[in-house]
């Protein structure tokens, strides 16, 4: 008999959603379970997790195989079809202890309206990954209806975890030791909406370094930058322990296609927001998460994405091919080419990879504050990989100059 095993796709909030689920199927007393967690943002990932679902089970014969995540909430009847999955759990009833307890007793699918949802899962961890940093997640759910995305109907609609459970949280794992913490949700700039007073994510972030002064290192992950409130901005302006590196959901450089995926922000907007984070902070750096090939876009269209690379000063490329999700108002959109979707995909990566390059080479001399995941690799505040020559003390926060790089990361 074995413990239950786990197959994560996809985001951070994933994986943190694994780890409840670990504690939970523990708890239940499952073995020989295989859970895979499912993501949806692309028809790729779908596919992904059905090669994976039969690679299980031509390698564990006799081990259960339950499917979850977001792709299991959004079409379970994929799933279901698939001789080889034993159960499929929606993204609600896949953080609850009871599903995990009473699995044998349920039927195979057990998926409900997700847009029922209005509280977040009670089940917080105290951390997963390294040592030295852990993820805690504050906002599940989005309210907007990107015209690309399939994500709100695999969440559900926004919520957050109230301001005085994420202090609690966080001062447990400062208290284990942790040195740096990540705030994570599907739609973080959204958190507190649904709160009483509406307080904005500023106000949670300032909350936690007032109220955790003991908290070396905060960072906050992907955020819509059109959202992100005075607060947060005076917090990135102010806050030294607040890290200098944000992923911002851009999505495209056109206006035109912009409105057609029913962004919130023109590329202007995006421009001005990395000029005056950047003047806040000059050792800021931004990822992003840009889409190649939407429906109708043009060569032009192509090319003032490629532009803002260089004009909002990226570092970190997150580039995701389009691909038509089903049911969204993209998928009955004009398509682009397969192949030209492909060439221009690679050509934006292509920028990134030089954007990074770029960065490293800046680097070389500097001092920096690294957060150790390992005896020979940790990170700068800018999230930047760094390589040692020689072995540190993990999970520790070392002062070290900068001798070059290797190609994607720094040497110390």
């Amino acid at each position: 008999m074995t413990a239950p095993r786990f197959t994560t796709f996809g985001c951070r909030l994933n994986a943190y959603e694994t780890e409840a689920m670990a504690d939970l199927a523990v708890q239940a007393g499952l073995e020989d379970v295989h859970i895979v967690n499912t993501c949806a943002v692309t028809a790729e990932a779908v596919r992904k997790a059905r090669q994976e679902i039969r690679r299980i089970r031509r390698e564990a014969p006799g081990a259960r195989i339950v499917v979850t995540g977001c792709a299991a909430q959004t079409e379970p009847e994929t799933f279901a079809a698939m001789e080889e999955v034993d159960h499929i759990v929606g993204n609600t009833e896949k953080m609850q202890a009871k599903t995990w307890a009473d699995l044998d007793q349920t039927e195979r699918v057990q998926v409900n309206d997700i847009m029922s949802v209005t509280e977040t899962a009670g089940h917080l961890i105290d951390g997963f990954g390294t040592r030295s940093r852990a993820y805690v997640q504050v906002q599940n759910g989005c309210d907007h209806r990107c015209t690309f995305c399939i994500i709100p109907y695999g969440r559900g609609n926004s919520r957050s975890v109230p301001a005085g459970v994420v202090v609690d949280q966080i001062k447990r794992l400062v208290d284990r030791g942790y040195n740096e913490v990540v705030l994570t949700g599907v739609d973080l700039t959204s958190w507190g909406a649904d709160l009483p007073g509406q307080p904005p994510l500023g106000d949670l972030v300032r909350r936690i370094l007032k109220l955790v002064p003991d908290l070396p290192r905060l960072r906050i992950s992907s955020i819509d930058s059109i959202e992100a409130d005075p607060a947060l901005m005076e917090a990135v302006a102010t806050e030294p322990r607040l890290m200098p590196h944000l992923h911002l959901s851009l999505q495209h450089g056109d206006d035109l296609i912009l409105k057609r995926m029913k962004r919130r922000h023109l590329r202007d907007d995006a421009i001005r927001f990395c000029e005056e984070a950047r003047r806040f902070r000059p050792d800021m750096t931004f990822g992003a998460d840009i889409i190649a090939g939407f429906p109708t876009e043009t060569d032009a269209a192509f090319e003032n994405s490629l532009r803002l690379v260089e004009e909002c000063d990226l570092t970190w490329l997150h580039v995701f091919p389009y691909s038509p999700r089903r049911g969204t108002p993209a998928a009955r959109m004009p398509q682009v080419d397969g192949r030209r979707i492909k060439d221009r995909a690679a050509r934006l990566r292509a920028a990134g990879d030089a954007a990074v390059q770029r960065h490293l080479i800046a680097q070389a001399g500097q001092i920096h504050r690294i957060l150790t995941e390992n005896a020979r690799m940790g990170r700068t505040e800018q999230f930047t990989e760094v390589a040692f020559a020689s072995d540190q003390p993990a999970g520790q926060i070392i002062t070290a100059r900068i001798a070059g790089h290797d190609r994607n990361r720094l040497t110390a």
